[in-house]
């Protein structure tokens, strides 16, 4: 019981933090954001394998370039170094995109006539909060919404702007 009165405000203060990084990003990029929520929405099992299998890809590729630095020196080390680097730059670039988009999308459907501010903010909150209950929000919402928006927004780079045209 005590483990969970010191955990609780350290899961309300990250989930506060989150929503200026997350009204940041979708300022700085809505385009990019829009077309991840957008997938998100149309697409959501197509999302969540996607971003499934790269999250495993990403983590599995740290992890295992990260054990190797360890053991190398040189050159080889270095090179490592980087493709450690570079894939857990990867995991942190489409993690804070998708779960921009997939709070923007919940802000979206629940407040549907609010500002896009708001929205994003309400969706930070659902979201962080809903994903902070004890197993259910653990297990269940919070990697629905990491691997569904991570997925929506690797699915939004890949595919096809339809708005560019053939």
């Amino acid at each position: 019981m005590n483990a969970l009165l010191t955990i609780t405000p350290v899961i309300m203060l990250l989930t506060i933090n989150l929503i200026p990084f997350f009204i940041a990003l979708r300022v700085l990029f809505p385009a990019r954001t829009a077309r991840t929520s957008g997938i998100a929405s149309q697409q959501p099992g197509r999302s969540f394998a996607t971003g499934l299998v790269n999250f495993v890809f990403f983590v599995v590729i740290g992890l295992a370039t990260a054990s190797l630095v360890e053991k190398t020196e040189g050159l080889l080390k270095i090179i490592l170094s980087l493709l450690t680097i570079l894939s857990t730059a990867c995991l942190l670039i489409s993690l804070a995109f998708g779960l921009t988009g997939m709070s923007g999308l919940v802000g979206e459907r629940l407040a549907p006539n609010q500002s896009s501010w708001k929205q994003v903010l309400w969706g930070v909150l659902l979201v962080g909060l809903g994903g902070s209950v004890p197993l259910l929000g653990w297990f269940v919402l919070l990697p629905y919404a990491i691997w569904t928006g991570m997925g929506a927004f690797i699915i939004s780079l890949i595919a096809r702007n339809s708005s560019r045209g053939s």
